[in-house]
């Protein structure tokens, strides 16, 4: 699983960053989003960002991609409980 945390100054470049991200993962808040794959999906998305956005990243911008283990330990609160949970809706 990725933690990727970002804060891109150009309104421009952080709308198609969030959009790029959307693709693989879900927003846990306004620039944060969790990423759950397979390792090769993982290296694929870090490979894209150095590929395709680290050129456009200024000293004002920044982006960290946490790369977190099946032994990490997340403890949850508020709203951020129910993510775990399925969501089942009967008509």
């Amino acid at each position: 699983m990725l933690i990727i945390t970002y804060d891109i100054h150009d309104d421009k470049l952080r709308t198609r960053f969030s959009t790029f991200l959307k693709k693989f993962g879900y927003r846990l808040q306004y620039s944060v989003f969790q990423i759950r794959n397979s390792k090769r999906m993982i290296d694929n998305i870090v490979a894209e960002v150095k590929g395709n956005f680290e050129k456009q990243f200024t000293q004002k911008d920044s982006i960290i991609i946490f790369n977190m283990s099946k032994q990490c330990k997340i403890t949850k609160f508020g709203y951020a409980v129910n993510d775990d949970k399925d969501l089942i809706i009967v008509d």
